[in-house]
């Protein structure tokens, strides 16, 4: 879908989409403006409503900046900040109306709005041909899905509804059990699995397959501590001949050649591209890992061959220059001291030097950087980037597969899909054997954060582990941030967000204490 994103019709955006609402689920009730019946009267039609909702994951409140992953990724063990820089979130200085979320939260209701809307409009539709038909609904029914998703992970109970309903309706809805929006969402997700094809090509890539419906199923299942049925979603994906786990690790991430940014081993991929023609088509996320020339190399102002000579700074953007490259990101999302310090990892990790970069070409940096996440070349400008996020990839399904097996039935059939992900990591070969259940499920704690690490599944996994205070409060971070004295336990979730709460007081009608921000 790279060359996709940039020819989508602005019709829908001006006639269907429910957009713009910003702090509140709608600003009129649209349902008294569209007549509902035949709504699609064309194959075009459906598919570009199924677009739109795409690219509501370009938003910088999801996936095209750190909207997502302020709430995923920062806030661990994994990523801090290089200055004192998004300190709140990171040093869970959370409340209601500060860093509580309220445009992500906006954001996943439009995907949730219009997927609703979009689905009463294609089922039984039939203007529509049976391929679209199946294929559209198939896609509104996952993205539905992933917002929720992602609701109920960052707020767990939320207001829910599958169609669109009347503004009165929708401003008032009370929060939901956040166990029966899951249990829905994995039979429509079972459902969108037998509509989606298992593959696509061309302009198509990037849209959501058969096997992207049933990662997101897995996920549900894996959190919800569902074991053979998240391990039956995860065999599914790796008996099937579309994925495979690459040869090489580095691979994985390599996003240089623009028209070549998808591989085997990606699942689901929001696709970004440069210079598209919305404003949002292309990402700036890659500038938070980018180094900025400010800070590098260390000893940036000394000059090596005396008074009146180049610096190291100038020395190393002539070298950067050579390749046709610029340190020009914001360079603040570096990794934590431990996880930079190569010591913590077995020295034979071969993930290590893919993932984690503290000299560059020649020259010592005054910080550690992710080597993963970066692209210097210039035909990737800085806040203009083509770089597709990756959400599910078939290692993370090997490594759920792996945890399943082992909470059901213990390590013994465990062993053989960690050892699939770890044959690409070590040299040589390190597989796992002679461990006891428990030493399994702990191992597995540092394979899923050295195989994963930055690509917005960390939080989530200590919370569900149990293990997120202890782990934060134990983690080395600078001297800048200190979350350890402020991390308490209802940090697992946010709150749900003022502005939401101003518009809507049902929202604490089952919870006063607002996910525990408040006092009763």
């Amino acid at each position: 879908m790279k060359h996709l994103i940039t020819k989508i019709s602005l019709l829908l955006f001006g006639v269907l989409l429910l957009t713009g609402c910003g702090d509140k689920f709608l600003e009129e009730d649209l349902r008294d403006q569209i007549a509902t019946d035949n709504f699609f009267t064309n194959d075009q039609e459906a598919q570009l409503a199924a677009n739109g909702l795409y690219r509501i994951l370009h938003k910088n409140a999801l996936y095209r900046t750190r909207g997502l992953d302020n709430y995923y990724v920062n806030g661990t063990d994994e990523v801090g900040p290089s200055r004192n820089v998004n300190a709140q979130i990171h040093n869970y200085a959370i409340a209601e109306g500060v860093q509580d979320g309220n445009s992500t939260w906006a954001a996943l209701y439009e995907i949730v709005r219009n997927a609703s809307l979009f689905i009463s409009n294609i089922e039984g539709n039939e203007n529509l041909s049976d391929a679209v038909r199946d294929q559209t609904l198939g896609e509104c029914l996952f993205m539905r899905a992933l917002a929720y998703f992602h609701l109920t992970n960052l707020w767990g109970d939320v207001p829910y509804f599958r169609e669109l309903l009347p503004l009165d309706e929708l401003g008032s809805l009370e929060r939901f059990s956040k166990d029966i929006i899951r249990a829905e969402m994995k039979d429509d997700l079972a459902r969108a699995k037998q509509l989606l094809p298992p593959s696509y090509s061309d302009a198509n890539l990037g849209r959501a397959s058969k096997w992207a419906a049933a990662a997101l199923k897995a996920k549900f299942h894996l959190f919800d501590k569902e074991w053979a049925l998240a391990k039956d979603e995860c065999d599914d994906i790796i008996s099937s001949p579309q994925h495979r786990l690459l040869d090489d690790f580095a691979s994985v991430f390599d996003q240089t050649d623009r028209t070549n940014q998808y591989n085997d081993e990606q699942i689901f991929a929001v696709d970004f591209t440069t210079d598209g023609i919305f404003g949002d088509s292309n990402t700036n996320r890659t500038d938070d890992y980018n180094p900025r020339l400010r800070d590098e190399p260390s000893n940036r102002n000394t000059r090596p061959d005396g008074p009146g000579t180049p610096a190291r700074w100038q020395l190393l953007q002539a070298d950067l220059q050579e390749l046709d490259q610029d340190m020009s990101g914001y360079g603040w999302a570096i990794p934590l001291p431990e996880l930079a310090d190569q010591s913590n990892w077995d020295p034979d990790d071969l993930r290590y030097d893919v993932t984690i970069v503290t000299e560059y070409l020649g020259y010592e940096l005054s910080f550690p950087y992710f080597r993963k996440n970066w692209n210097l070349n210039n035909s990737s400008p800085r806040e203009n980037h083509s770089e597709n996020y990756i959400v599910f990839r078939l290692a993370d399904i090997y490594l759920m597969a792996a945890e399943a097996e082992n909470e059901l039935n213990g390590p013994g059939n465990a062993y053989f899909y960690v050892n699939k992900v770890r044959e690409r990591a070590f040299e040589p070969d390190k597989p796992w054997s002679g461990m006891s259940q428990t030493e399994f499920r702990e191992a597995l704690y540092d394979e899923r954060k050295f195989e994963l690490c930055t690509e917005g599944h960390r939080k989530m996994d200590l919370i569900r582990w149990g293990i997120l205070l202890d782990v934060v409060t134990t983690v080395k971070h600078r001297p800048w941030n200190n979350p350890a004295a402020n991390i308490k336990p209802h940090h697992v979730l946010l709150p749900i967000p003022q502005d939401e709460i101003l518009l809507n007081p049902n929202l604490l009608k089952t919870d006063p204490t607002n996910n525990g921000y408040r006092s009763n």
